[in-house]
């Protein structure tokens, strides 16, 4: 049997971020990942499942202060069902949760190419994502996304620890802080012909894009029009008819103007 290594104590305190604190700006690893988080949020809010209580991001600073030492983590999208809302000209900067509001529910992270820092547990400083994610933010959803070997990963917090989760035969895994299932979409969004990550409710039904309620917009008024259009042939048809059994009737001596 393999020892199991202690992993160090440590302490965990909820602070809100120093005003002059200077948050890490890293550039994103891709051009796809912003795309793939905007498309999530598009998404959730043309279905009205985005509430203003909620706080959803990506990119965007988690903060939680272990050991006295403030650490500030910034995934690729992540959920809070509620936040405390920020007076009124401020802007959000950063989440601490218990002091903002509820603990961050769900995380994803768009891994990076030949790095792994995302499946990181690294238990000191710098800590690892996936370390920082389940022992201090105690996130109960954690994705993983691998837009180079099309891998998609969802660990779901057990016992204090994540453990992975078993798609569905479509492949989509059940996300049951936002009661709907996650998978992977090949289709094209912005001129990008690529696997998205997509939402599909309890029912199996896809929640669809801006682009996509357009199209069927479309496709409905082209129906619609057909429709007309053989409404007025049909009508024009039944002219047609009418007018040539008049003419039939006066040829044998029949008015119908005059009955």
């Amino acid at each position: 049997m393999v020892a199991q290594i202690p992993r160090p104590a440590v302490t965990i305190t909820w602070e809100p971020l120093p005003p002059d604190y200077v948050l890490p700006d890293d550039p994103v690893e891709n051009i796809q990942q912003p795309w793939l988080a905007a498309a999530l949020t598009e998404a959730l809010d043309l279905a009205g499942r985005i509430t203003p209580t909620m706080l959803i991001g990506s990119n965007f600073g988690l903060v939680a202060t272990v050991n006295r030492n403030i650490t500030v983590k910034a995934p690729d999208w992540f959920y809070v069902p509620h936040a405390q809302p920020v007076a009124p000209g401020e802007i959000r900067r950063s989440y601490t949760p218990g002091v903002e509001g509820d603990r961050v529910a769900v995380v994803m992270e768009f891994l990076s190419q030949g790095d792994n820092g995302e499946l990181s547990v690294r238990a000191t400083p710098p800590y690892g994502k996936l370390y920082f994610y389940e022992q201090v933010l105690q996130v109960p959803t954690y994705v993983t996304y691998n837009p180079y070997e099309l891998t998609l990963d969802v660990r779901c917090l057990t016992q204090g620890r994540y453990e992975l989760q078993t798609p569905t035969p479509e492949g989509r895994f059940w996300i049951p802080e936002l009661a709907l299932y996650l998978g992977l979409w090949q289709g094209e969004r912005q001129n990008q012909d690529i696997y998205w990550l997509r939402w599909w409710d309890g029912e199996g039904n896809l929640l669809l894009w801006g682009s996509e309620y357009q199209a069927l917009e479309r496709e409905r008024a082209n129906l619609e029009q057909q429709r007309a259009e053989e409404e007025r042939q049909r009508a024009d048809l039944q002219q047609q008819r009418a007018e040539r059994l008049a003419a039939k009737l006066r040829e044998l001596g029949i008015d119908l103007t005059e009955m």
